[in-house]
């Protein structure tokens, strides 16, 4: 990893690399997608299956699309005891966090005679998508499903590209039915988006999509955005590791890397104020690397997006990962409490050499779908309430309206509204 010394410049020049790997950067296959789309929104499960056979290599009927039960069970056979136990008590911490965020209907009467109130419910069908490709993640089927789950989504739908053979992966299967998606279908890419955001004859429209995917996946949701609720365009995996002198090296190398070997655009960046620091970092990044399975991505994603600066305070360092707001972040320093407090911007903050961001990715309970590309400036984790929508309740008895009429009146005149005006006015003219 390269070692640049951290100023304004630098700073802004690494947020224009950054940049380039949100998907709205890659127009170039916008058209592809469109297509894809399109295709699918007028010829319903037929393209779905000719997108599957082209890009998957793999024959799909109407009666081989969705998963069975005995394939599911299936699954159970292929993973191991201890496996399945994990992703229970994964899915029992996710599921408990997640219930700390639910919020009931409300509504308060006045004495004056005016009633107001929110009317909370969950939306009635959730898809979500789970990737296929370089890597299988069953902890994404628990991150995406549970919340919904807690909500109070009556179905819940998945759609997983399927391998050649026509099998989904065992893991990804068997998390599903922990989490207690209702019907999961073997479509991958834009084209399961697109059914998903319009339906087919095969797979319902959904009111949300969810998940995680590759450059087709991501800019189809952007695509089907205002047909159907997403939640958000989510780019490559990004790390940001904010260490002072008392990091250890080989914590702070070791998760750079756990970030780097998604792909080749992840991004793994450590701040710090101290260079000696830095120095042991690059060392033990180097004999990490090459012992590690996935060297080649690993590699390629820390010679184009890997980078440690040298900053000259920790106020210095706090402010450019502010700016950076980086998916993940963690704190490695003296006092990480009392530094995470002047954080304002990041997806998830980990605090302390004990807290390494696989706890978030797997087990410890919040959301591991996150904000990326600079996004945590004004979006959040997924949660609950990206399941539930809510309803104003609006009541004001006679003698409440009387009260404010003539002020509603006056500002519908205002904006040259007087049809608005007319409906309070007509209410009090004299019989």
């Amino acid at each position: 990893m390269k070692i640049i010394n951290l100023n304004e410049n630098t700073r802004k020049e690494l947020l224009l690399q950054l940049q380039k790997r949100s998907p709205s950067s890659y127009g170039g296959y916008e058209k592809t997608v469109n297509e894809i789309i399109e295709n699918v929104r007028q010829h319903g499960d037929k393209a779905l299956f000719d997108y599957t056979e082209k890009f998957d290599h793999c024959s799909l009927s109407r009666e081989t699309v969705q998963v069975t039960r005995e394939e599911i069970e299936e699954a159970y056979t292929k993973i191991s005891p201890e496996f399945v136990a994990v992703m229970k008590k994964s899915a029992e911490n996710i599921r408990a966090f997640h219930e700390k965020q639910f919020h009931a209907s409300w509504i308060i009467p006045k004495e004056d005679g005016t009633i107001l109130g929110q009317k909370i419910l969950p939306i009635a069908i959730s898809g979500v998508y789970v990737p296929g490709g370089k890597a299988a993640y069953p902890s994404s089927v628990l991150m995406n499903v549970l919340p919904a789950k807690v909500a109070g989504v009556s179905r819940i739908i998945m759609t997983t590209p399927p391998g050649k053979d026509g099998k989904v992966n065992p893991g990804t299967l068997v998390a599903a039915d922990i989490a207690g998606v209702d019907e999961i279908y073997k479509v991958g890419g834009a084209q399961a988006i697109a059914a998903m955001a319009f339906g087919t004859e095969s797979i319902p429209k959904v009111d949300k999509i969810t998940g995680p995917g590759n450059i087709f996946v991501a800019l189809a949701k952007k695509a089907c955005f205002g047909f159907v609720s997403i939640d958000s365009i989510a780019g490559p995996s990004e790390i940001l590791v904010l260490a002072d002198e008392s990091a250890n090296p080989r914590y702070v190398a070791a998760d750079l890397l756990s970030q780097a070997e998604h792909d080749e655009l992840a991004s793994a960046i450590l701040i710090t104020t101290s260079r000696e620091l830095a120095d042991q970092v690059v060392t033990e990044i180097e004999q990490f690397t090459e012992k590690l399975e996935r060297k080649a991505i690993i590699q390629a994603s820390l010679d184009n997006y890997g980078t440690i600066f040298l900053a000259d305070s920790m106020e210095d360092a706090i402010h450019a990962a502010n700016e950076i707001a980086s998916e993940h972040l963690e704190i490695l320093t003296k006092n990480p409490f009392e530094t995470m407090t002047k954080i304002k911007n990041a997806g998830a903050i980990f605090l302390g050499e004990y807290s390494s961001e696989p706890l978030g990715d797997y087990f410890a309970g919040p959301n591991h779908i996150l904000p990326t590309n600079g996004t945590a400036k004004f979006f959040s984790p997924l949660n609950v309430d990206d399941f539930m929508k809510k309803t104003s309740i609006i009541s004001y008895s006679k003698d409440a309206l009387a009260r404010v009429h003539k002020d509603i009146e006056l500002f519908a005149k205002e904006e040259g509204l007087t049809a608005h005006a007319n409906s309070i006015k007509v209410r009090f003219e004299e019989e």
